[in-house]
């Protein structure tokens, strides 16, 4: 069984820029509500440990692998609870550059394994937009990047 949350908002800005924020970890306190931190190398293949509060949920800590890291285009990452097949899911983050000065930003996240009949995926899709927007607020009005 298999379910997805896929979130999107456009953003004025750059996807150097956008990308620049995403991939400093060290300041994920600092802005971001949902993902609240984030250890570790940001290369493939990296084990890195991700801290996640979901609005009105409890927080949770991952320690996913990166399965891809393409610059100013796409990171994303896959991990479990437990052992593979009881509740597995894998995020991504995609930077499509539209030509027009904006970036379409897609947030999506697909879970698999036993357990997914359970998962009620509402506060984390409230995470994911409430980090989507901090993350245009932040592009959109930094002089940084």
């Amino acid at each position: 069984m298999t379910k997805e949350i896929k979130t999107e908002i456009l953003i004025e800005a750059s996807p150097e820029k956008i990308w620049a924020i995403l991939r400093n970890f060290e300041e994920y306190p600092n802005w971001n509500p949902f993902i609240v931190s984030i250890k570790g190398k940001l290369e493939e293949g990296s084990k890195i440990k991700a801290n996640i509060k979901p609005p009105d949920g409890k927080e949770m800590i991952f320690k996913p692998t990166i399965l891809t890291k393409i610059d100013n285009k796409e990171l994303s990452w896959s991990g479990k609870v437990l052992i593979d097949g009881l509740f597995d899911g894998e995020h991504k983050f995609e930077l499509i550059d539209n030509g027009n000065g904006t970036v379409t930003f897609i947030q999506s996240e697909v879970f698999r394994g036993v357990f997914v009949w359970l998962f009620n995926p509402q506060k984390t899709e409230n995470g994911f937009n409430e980090m989507n927007k901090r993350l245009k607020e932040l592009a959109e009005n930094s002089v940084c990047g």
